[in-house]
């Protein structure tokens, strides 16, 4: 399971860990990832999904995981949140009636 953000792609960066006499030792810096279920309304089932607090209140700020998945692009999207929103772009078109 990859260490990656399913909402902003945010995922492991490297570094070093620098002592006092300079010596320098790679390290890596874990993005904080949390296991949620978010509730979308137009599948209308729980999404179970590995974000970070600050996706989190990106989500919140623009007004749950539908909202911000639709009005997000597609190109700027981690390809965990492109499955999410196909999955809510062929349940939208099926809601709706087709014009005859």
């Amino acid at each position: 399971m990859s260490r990656r953000c399913h909402i902003t792609g945010k995922s492991v960066l490297t570094g070093h860990n620098v002592s006092h006499a300079n010596n320098k030792t790679r390290r890596r810096f874990l993005p904080n990832l949390q296991r949620a279920a978010l509730h979308s309304e137009i599948l209308g089932v729980d999404v179970r999904v590995r974000l970070t607090p600050r996706a989190l209140r990106t989500l919140e700020r623009h007004g749950g995981l539908d909202a911000f998945l639709l009005s997000t692009p597609m190109t700027k999207l981690p390809p965990e949140a492109r499955e999410i929103r196909r999955r809510l772009d062929r349940a939208r078109r099926a809601a709706t009636p087709a014009a005859s």
